[in-house]
């Protein structure tokens, strides 16, 4: 059975590895929701229009600590640089993968925007 979700890069941090010293990459990738937003879906018209000007509003102020995004970390990979080097993926921050788990492998394909 194949199953597949698609995932953003949310960090890449450095860090060094505690037992080699070798340096590294630490990889973030948080569960991107590819569907509609239930809320907004159940409504139509102008309801639907205030909702995304709010939304969007507050989006946009520069409120300390406060965020609309919910973000649902899925895998955190901590790489040497060798390994970043062997898996072959240039993973950049907002970058979209969809990952394909099946027979024991994951597989990552980068979403085109």
């Amino acid at each position: 059975m194949m199953r597949e979700i698609y995932v953003r890069v949310h960090r890449i941090s450095s860090y060094r590895d505690p037992d080699t010293g070798r340096p590294g990459r630490i990889i973030e990738l948080v569960e991107e929701v590819r569907s509609d937003n239930p809320t907004l879906a159940s409504v139509s018209g102008e309801e639907a229009a205030m909702m995304i000007m709010v939304r969007d509003i507050l989006k946009s102020l520069p409120i300390p600590g406060f965020t609309m995004e919910c973000l649902k970390p899925k895998i955190t990979l901590y790489l040497t640089e060798e390994e970043c080097e062997m898996l072959g993926i240039n993973f950049e921050v907002n970058s979209v993968y969809r990952i394909e788990f099946k027979d024991g492998s994951i597989k990552f394909y980068k979403v085109e925007s």
